[in-house]
């Protein structure tokens, strides 16, 4: 079960003190690195599309080349790698974590610039292994950012380092979105993804001056590293090339799983990571028909734009930053109710809009008020949970497998949202994915009162 503070401890904070953590540079921190994780997202997708179709490529090969995202879903294949490889150098100057991260850096910065460097119409191939390489990055630095925040922090924080995180992010995406589409239209694609080269000095700097968490990857659980030892005496006979290859592999990737099981115990592991998959399943399939919900129903575009896109922005901020504080206050387990309770409510509000005559913009902008805010309360408290998941001896792939696995059920179920409006229409459909939520939010509440305590309480590291 995750270290999280008991209900008597986190009930003890007032607001001013939750409030009070998001000065803590550790926090502030969290603030510039989403704002580096966040920033080449859209740069290997919606805005090199636009690039690309500018320049007359073809709708299917924008399409195919947007399968350089599977990156980002597969990232848990090489969080072992990270976890346990130390580089050349820059692991003892930097040390493990911000050494990897400073690589993943170096490697985003050096493929936004190779992109700026060719034509779409005329060397598309290069620049396609040149997004791959910005992809790769992005997805090896989400990693090392998450397994940097989970251990430079108490559980107790996690909440606000996640909303700081959010914040960061999406201050990226609209950089690389609406301000790189600006840039290009002043300068050229080539200045503009340069200038988006040039600002990944941000995470640069960032993570030169942030302190290299206290956690140490040589202090594992004993009885797991005995794991590889059994693994090398049963394995003796094997030359020894084999022999490292398959103790390396019993080390970085078995023991992170049996870790996770042995602590939580089976029936209670499978629970978690049901929950995990279960959660998000409700703003994932909404968030598929959204827009075709706006424009059903008789909003403009410009509408669209203005208040789901940018006024909603905001609000998922504004939810980000209150979640943070409910973390502080109650804990994760508690905030994680309130979030999916909130969650399931903004959805049921969207089929109100769907009755309406001549839904108003005042309409719109009510509703997705509270989808943003319910969606950034439960963001930051899920971020947190998901973070007290993990044991620090094995960060990066722990939360790497957490992080991969609980958009996947979301994506597969929302395959299916284009049949469930044609057969009960869209109040029908806001329904049924405000179910969803219902399981996750039963699990939850069983897992909160199923331990009593912190069964892994993770110690403060680091300056405050």
């Amino acid at each position: 079960m995750p270290a999280e503070p008991s209900p008597a401890a986190t009930t003890t904070r007032s607001w001013r003190e939750a409030l009070a953590t998001y000065g803590r540079p550790r926090v502030v921190s969290m603030l510039f690195l989403g704002f580096s994780a966040g920033l080449p997202f859209l740069l290997v997708f919606s805005t090199l599309s636009a690039w690309l179709a500018q320049a007359g490529i073809e709708a299917r090969t924008i399409g195919m080349l947007s399968w350089v995202g599977l990156t980002y879903s597969i990232k848990f294949f090489w969080a072992p790698v990270i976890d346990r490889l130390r580089l050349p150098l820059l692991t003892r100057l930097l040390g493990r974590r911000r050494g990897w991260m400073l690589t993943a850096q170096c490697g985003l910065a050096a493929g936004l610039f190779g992109l700026s460097l060719h034509d779409p119409s005329a060397e598309l191939e290069t620049m396609v292994w040149f997004a791959l390489l910005v992809a790769f990055s992005s997805a090896t630095q989400d990693i090392v950012i998450d397994a940097w925040r989970i251990e430079a922090a108490p559980q107790s924080e996690q909440g606000t380092m996640s909303a700081a995180y959010q914040l960061g992010y999406r201050i990226a995406l609209i950089v690389a979105g609406a301000g790189c589409l600006y840039f290009a239209a002043e300068f050229g694609w080539g200045d503009a993804y340069q200038i988006m080269a040039a600002l990944v000095g941000i995470g640069l700097l960032t993570t030169l001056l942030i302190p290299e968490p206290a956690a140490d990857a040589t202090t594992r659980p004993a009885a797991l590293e005995q794991r590889v030892e059994h693994w090398l005496q049963r394995n003796a006979h094997l030359p020894r090339t084999l022999q490292h290859v398959g103790a390396w592999f019993t080390g970085a990737v078995v023991c992170p799983f049996a870790d996770f099981f042995e602590r939580n115990g089976v029936r209670l592991a499978i629970l978690i990571l049901c929950f995990v998959g279960l959660f998000r399943l409700t703003d994932i399939t909404m968030g598929v028909m959204a827009n075709p919900f706006y424009l059903h129903v008789g909003y403009s575009l410009k509408q669209v734009a203005a208040v789901a896109k940018g006024y909603g922005v905001v609000m998922s901020i504004l939810g980000a930053f209150l979640g943070g504080l409910a973390v502080v206050r109650y804990g994760a387990s508690r905030s994680l109710v309130i979030g999916g309770v909130l969650v399931i409510l903004s959805n049921l509000s969207f089929a109100t809009l769907a009755f309406l005559d001549r839904p108003s913009v005042v309409g719109l902008a009510l509703v997705i008020s509270a989808d943003n805010l319910s969606a950034g309360v439960a963001g930051s408290a899920f971020i947190a949970y998901l973070s007290g998941l993990t044991n620090t001896a094995y960060t990066a792939t722990q939360y790497a497998l957490f992080s991969s696995l609980f958009t996947l059920p979301g994506k597969l179920v929302a395959g299916l949202s284009g049949y469930v409006v044609e057969a009960l229409g869209y109040p029908g459909f806001f329904v049924y994915t405000s179910c969803l939520g219902l399981p996750a939010l039963l699990i939850i509440r069983y897992l909160s009162r199923a331990v009593a305590g912190p069964a892994n309480p993770r110690p403060a590291t680091g300056p405050q």
